[in-house]
Formats: structure tokens, C-alpha cells, sequence
């Protein structure tokens, strides 16, 4: 077993080399959206009354028990983890399934794990250096989640801080697993987060259902057991034996299927796919490639809308007559009923989380040329600009297709104003393609930093989901591209101004990087 694991010393650093703006950036996000709570929490519910009325009306809000779960406390500490802890580890669990795929499939489908390989490397060295560089993400953000909440009560946030942390390494060893079973990097982080999306619909049909978070379907799922573990609420150390033992059994799956696969081999092999007819050209293989991602990213924002459409009610009976709730959801939806307002902040949730679907369908292209898919395509009659223009159409026509749908559920999911609110999601494609245009020209100007897009598009939407309840200086919402779109629906007049000039900057950023595109070398 130790000649199996030479050489993980060296890939762990090598991993915490390349990873090392990634992961602090994803590190600091997830402690961010935490410890940014508290002192929101208590500006809005700053007397016990107001927290125990609070607690009521969610435990008979079936709409709102589904989006943030049951509340099992009235302290801030409570709320705080009622209010963040799901969210957190969901965003936990997606920088876990990102490091170990980036260390393990990506390597095998890029080449450069059988190069390393051809060295003193062991078989399962690169899934253990991987996943513990998952292992140090999740520690780091454990700990700066029980330190910045310590002062609420060190049990308690110790509690929350390791149910984050443990949330993120279940779905690491899950990740694993499908690095095993698929041939594509892509399509493992796509099963992985099909994993995190099922483990979240489960948690909220069972929630709810179950104002206490008894139901059998809350336990089925990991993102309910983070709930179970009641951060400052009586915490139940008992929980993390099953994160232990999950987490434990899906690890020896996954060495159990590493040792039993050839690099660069999977147990679920990709069809190969016909050479002709609609795949004669460019544009339709990259329909081809990347169609799967549209159809699952339309059919979640569809959803989404849907209920976050069926919560707006629920959402004004929450607000009531507390003040500063309905400046903040006022001030990220516009002065407007707060139903219009709610809608226009959901609208504009679903924008930002668009430009990490536009940021995922451009760096495609990077993908295929760091696979060097693309020379030997490129090498045939196929010029650049129109090998990129397929995938670019995917990824802008994508976007507009998924807000689309998100306009449709959020007005069929509210019984009314469907016209409305498409209006309101469609209001954030101009935004949207900004962030998908500077994702374009850092591939085109400069592929090594075309991951930096990540960071571009994360930014947003942490200024967009966080910043309005810190209170900050309007000229730091300002950084966002979101934050100069009109507040819709409930806006008195559309400003039709900050959508052009949006647009233009994003056709001129598109122009830009494929100009740069096409004067460069392709990667080697």
C-alpha cells in the first residue's frame, strides 16, 4: 500500500501550488456568506420578540422552511446557521467536487497524469493528494467559520464551522467516485453536482413538509443531516458519525475503483459519436458537447423560478412590518411593492448564478484546447473565429434560454405577471454577457489566467447576495455589472441606457478577445 501512495507528499504541494488563488478565493467566500450574518441578523432582529416571531412565522411557512430549512433557535447564533449554514455547505460542497476533479480526471484526460505517472507515483497518489487538498479547503474554512463565530458560543460554532466543513468533504469523496466512473472531467463534476442538486431538493421537499425537519426525506439527504446537527440549538454531536461513516465508505469505494482501471480509462466509456450529418460543422459539435449542460441547467432554473415564484407570499408575510428586512430586500430589488421588489431580487439571484453558466460554456473552449481537441480540428478547414463562434453561441444564446425559463417559473410559480417577470430575468443578460465577454477575452488574451473569469463571475454574485445586507458604499455594489441593471419588475419606467451600454461593453470585450484569439498560439 505504500508504493500505491508514493509520491502524494509532491502532488499535494503541487496541487496547493496550483490551486493557491482558487482556493482561497472559494475559502473565503464560503466563511464569508457565514460570518457576514450575525450582524445583519441582529440589525433586523434585534430584540428577543422580534427573533421569536420570527421563529413562528417560518415554522408555519412551508415555502420558506423549503429555501433556508426549519429554525431551531432564536439567538443569532440560530439564525445565523439557520440562514447560512445550508447555503455554505452547498458552496462547500461545489469547491470540494472542483479540487478533486481538477487533480484527478482533469489530469488523466489532459495527459499530464501519465507523464507524472511514468515517475515514482503510486496508483492512488493522485486521488489521495487530491483529496486532501480537499480536506486542508474544507479545514480552513471550518476554522474561520468557528473563529469569526466563537463569540456566539464556542460549541455552537464549533458545530457549524465542522458540519460545513464535513458537508464539503462528503461531496469530495462523492466527486471521486464519479472521477472513476466517466472519461470526462466535465461530465464528473456534472454527476457530482447533479449530487449536490438532488441532496438539496430532497432536503427542501422534506422541510418543507415538516416544520421540525423530521421527515424521513430531510434525512435522507447530507445538506439535512448539516441541518440536524443544530448549531447553537442543543448541537447534536451524534450527526457527524454519519458524515464520518459516508464519507469513509465512499473513499473506499473510490480506491477500490481506482486500482482497478487503467489511467485514462473509466467504467462508464463515452459513446462515440457519428461523424457526420449535423456534426458536420463546428457550431453543431459544440451543441453536441455541451447540450447535456444546457438541457440540466434549463430544467434547474425552470424550477428555481417555480419556486421561488410560489414564495413570494410566504416572503411578504416573513417581511411584515419589520423595517430594516424590507430595506435590505428593497435595496437589492428596487423601491417597489415588496412583492415586486422580492421577485425583482429573485430575478436578479438568478442573473448572477446565469454568469457562472456563461463562465462554465466559454472556458469550454479552453478546455478543449488544453485537451488538444482543438488542433487537430483547427488543422482541417475550420478557422478559429468560427470554432469559437459555436461554442460562444452556446454560451450567450445558453444564458439567454435559461433566464428565459427562470422569467416563465418565477411568473408561473406566483400565479401571475408571467410577461412581467420574463421581463425582469431577460433585464440580466446584458450583465450577464459582460461577465461572459471578459471570460472570452482572458482565454483569448491570456489562456493560462482564463480560470481568473471564475473569480469575475463569484465576485458578483457576493457583492449582489451579501453586499446589500452589510450595508456597503454603493460604490462597491457598483463593481458588479448587476448592480447598473433596472430593478424589475416594479420599476415606474425601463431604463433602457445601462442595457445598451451593457451590451455594447460586451460586444466590444467579445471583439477584443477574438481578436486576441486569433493572433496567438494555441497552447502546446
Amino acid at each position: 500500500m505504500r508504493n500505491q501512495l508514493a509520491g502524494t507528499g509532491t502532488l499535494l504541494r503541487l496541487a496547493l501550488r496550483r490551486d493557491r488563488v482558487m482556493m482561497p478565493v472559494w475559502i473565503t467566500v464560503v466563511a464569508l456568506l457565514v460570518l457576514s450574518l450575525p450582524a445583519s441578523l441582529e440589525s433586523v432582529y434585534g430584540t428577543a420578540a422580534e427573533r421569536a416571531r420570527l421563529l413562528g412565522t417560518m415554522n408555519t411557512n412551508g415555502s420558506l422552511r423549503a429555501l433556508y430549512g426549519p429554525v431551531f433557535g432564536d439567538s443569532i447564533g440560530a439564525l445565523t446557521a439557520w440562514r447560512g449554514g445550508v447555503f455554505a455547505g452547498v458552496l462547500a460542497g461545489i469547491m470540494s467536487l472542483v479540487i478533486v476533479v481538477r487533480h484527478t480526471r482533469e489530469e488523466e484526460e489532459t495527459g499530464r497524469q501519465e507523464l507524472l505517472s511514468a515517475a515514482m507515483v503510486g496508483r492512488r497518489a493522485p486521488l489521495t493528494a487530491a483529496l486532501l487538498a480537499a480536506l486542508t479547503a474544507n479545514g480552513l474554512a471550518a476554522l474561520l467559520v468557528t473563529a469569526g463565530l466563537a463569540g456566539r458560543g464556542a460549541g455552537g460554532a464549533m458545530a457549524l464551522g465542522l458540519g460545513i466543513g464535513a458537508t464539503g468533504m462528503l461531496f469530495a469523496a462523492l466527486a471521486a467516485i464519479a472521477a472513476q466512473l466517466t472519461e470526462s472531467a466535465r461530465l464528473a463534476k456534472g454527476l457530482a453536482g447533479a449530487a449536490i442538486g438532488a441532496a438539496f431538493v430532497l432536503r427542501a421537499a422534506g422541510d418543507a413538509g415538516s416544520a421540525g425537519g423530521s421527515s424521513a426525506l430531510t434525512w435522507v439527504s447530507p445538506l439535512g443531516w448539516l441541518e440536524h446537527v443544530r448549531a447553537f440549538a442543543a448541537e447534536r454531536w451524534w450527526v457527524f458519525a454519519l458524515f464520518a461513516a459516508a464519507v469513509a465508505v465512499q473513499v473506499a469505494a473510490a480506491y477500490a475503483l481506482a486500482g482497478r482501471r487503467d489511467i485514462g480509462m473509466s467504467f462508464l466509456p463515452a459513446r462515440p459519436g457519428p461523424a457526420e450529418g449535423r456534426l458536420a460543422g463546428p457550431g453543431a459539435l459544440a451543441w453536441r458537447l455541451q447540450r447535456g449542460s444546457l438541457i440540466g441547467w434549463s430544467l434547474a432554473f425552470l424550477a428555481a423560478g417555480v419556486v421561488f415564484g410560489g414564495m413570494t407570499d410566504g416572503a411578504t408575510q416573513l417581511v411584515g412590518d419589520n423595517e430594516r428586512t424590507r430595506e435590505i430586500i428593497e435595496r437589492m430589488g428596487g423601491q417597489s411593492g415588496i412583492a415586486d421588489a422580492f421577485l425583482a431580487t429573485m430575478a436578479g439571484m438568478l442573473g448572477m448564478i446565469a454568469a457562472l453558466f456563461i463562465v462554465s460554456a466559454v472556458l469550454r473552449l479552453s478546455g478543449e484546447e488544453s485537451g488538444q481537441r482543438a488542433e487537430p480540428l483547427l488543422a482541417n478547414a475550420v478557422g478559429r473565429l468560427r470554432w469559437a463562434g459555436g461554442h460562444l453561441a452556446v454560451a450567450f444564446g445558453g444564458s439567454a434560454l435559461i433566464l428565459l425559463l427562470a422569467g416563465l417559473g418565477l411568473g408561473i410559480g406566483h400565479g401571475q405577471g408571467v410577461a412581467a417577470a420574463v421581463g425582469a430575468t431577460l433585464a440580466q443578460l446584458p450583465a450577464v454577457w459582460v461577465i461572459g465577454a471578459l471570460a472570452a477575452l482572458l482565454y483569448g488574451a491570456a489562456p493560462r489566467y482564463a480560470v481568473a473569469a471564475w473569480a469575475v463571475a463569484g465576485g458578483a454574485l457576493t457583492l449582489g447576495w451579501i453586499g446589500p445586507a452589510l450595508n456597503l458604499p454603493q460604490a462597491v455594489l457598483n463593481l458588479s455589472p448587476f448592480a447598473h441593471l433596472p430593478k424589475l419588475p416594479g420599476a415606474e419606467a425601463l431604463a433602457w441606457a445601462p442595457l445598451l451600454v451593457l451590451t455594447a461593453l460586451a460586444a466590444a470585450l467579445l471583439a477584443a478577445g477574438l481578436a486576441a484569439l486569433r493572433r496567438r498560439d494555441l497552447a502546446a
